[in-house]
């Protein structure tokens, strides 16, 4: 496999206030290209873009290509399991979405110790070994946000699983929430292939101070600044897919353009990847990666992604007030945590709220 993978969870919209308004003459122009220029690799989950992921990837992907020429994943989304039989419910929901048979990756989508302990009371492990012996599931495992200490408990629990999914980018490396290179190091002691996700952060290492950027330049100036973060990931002996959302062509002939005969990082141009983290790291920004996952079922209905993305750009009080004119405002946080509950990067979500609340309110 080319290690390119095609994330349908930024998908190009038509409305970016919708994120079910696809722009699917695009989405397919993108599957199409991708696909000629030999990756194969897609990941989608039950509840990308509102609920619609799946149901997009079927109409662009599916009904329009040999079953034999795409690898798909998906995901169980463990979050959204009460009872056991949520779990096949759900399974059958997401083969009937995406049209398939069967799924080439399926993964325990999102363990921390929270949902870790919703995937053993309900048996998902054993659920999905079960899928696997009836070839419904070619290769089992799980993404994962959470300690290293977690992960390496999980890994030792359930030898079976085949992977796993981590958040890895060159400015979570050392990063004491995320622990991109404790967790790396414990998937390579169980030897588990990788699959990685947010290489870019969220699109935050696409986007990176001019001081960051100019280093960057000076090494390679014919190389987008986006390429070094997904370089950086798919150099880690290990790893055997990068995930990337794309949200335009742009995006996309940019990262087939250089993974498509992909060259690993010198070591030089490794630890140049992590001086550009730390100066990065350095302007203090709020490391939001927009996933929305803070956003489902807040009693608040607070637009997170969006204020801290107002917050890390220095926008103005009028910019903060039309963003918040329907309600939603940084002040109208309840506290009630489960939004910190959700987020992959363990922000403290109801401290960086009251900082909003500050500097946009009072």
């Amino acid at each position: 496999m080319k290690k390119l993978g095609f994330g349908f969870m930024r998908l190009p919209l038509l409305d970016s206030s919708e994120p079910t308004s696809f722009d699917e003459t695009q989405i397919c122009q993108m599957v199409d290209t991708y696909l000629e220029q030999g990756f194969t690799y897609f990941d989608t989950a039950y509840m990308y873009h509102s609920g619609k992921s799946e149901n997009m990837l079927k109409k662009a992907l599916v009904e329009r290509y040999p079953r034999e020429s795409y690898l798909v994943a998906d995901k169980l989304p463990t979050m959204f399991l009460k009872e056991p039989e949520d779990v096949t419910r759900i399974f059958q929901e997401q083969l009937d979405r995406t049209g398939l048979s069967y799924f080439d990756y399926y993964l325990l989508h999102c363990l921390d110790k929270e949902n870790y302990q919703i995937a053993e009371r309900l048996d998902c492990f054993a659920f999905g070994m079960q899928m696997k012996k009836e070839g419904k599931i070619r290769h089992l495992g799980f993404s994962f946000h959470d300690s290293a200490e977690l992960l390496d408990t999980i890994l030792t629990a359930h030898p079976e699983v085949e992977f796993v999914q981590l958040q890895i980018n060159y400015y979570d490396w050392d990063s004491d929430n995320v622990q991109s290179g404790k967790c790396y190091e414990v998937a390579r002691k169980h030897n588990k292939d990788i699959i990685i996700m947010e290489p870019i952060k969220g699109g935050k290492l696409a986007n990176i101070p001019e001081n960051a950027a100019a280093l960057l330049r000076a090494q390679s100036p014919q190389l987008s600044i986006p390429s070094w973060a997904v370089r950086f990931t798919a150099s880690l002996p290990g790893v055997i897919m990068v995930l990337s959302g794309m949200s335009n062509m742009e995006q996309l002939l940019d990262n087939t353009g250089y993974m498509k005969d992909f060259a690993p990082l010198t070591e030089s141009e490794y630890q140049l990847c992590l001086e550009v983290g730390r100066l990065i790291r350095k302007e203090n920004e709020i490391a939001c990666t927009a996933c929305h996952y803070c956003t489902d079922g807040c009693p608040a209905a607070i637009a997170i992604p969006e204020l801290f993305e107002l917050y890390n750009r220095e926008g103005n009080r009028e910019e903060y007030g039309k963003q918040t004119a329907d309600g939603g405002k940084a002040s109208d946080c309840l506290a009630c945590g489960q939004c910190e509950n959700h987020c992959p990067q363990h922000l403290p979500i109801i401290e960086l709220l009251k900082k909003l609340t500050e500097k946009f309110e009072l």
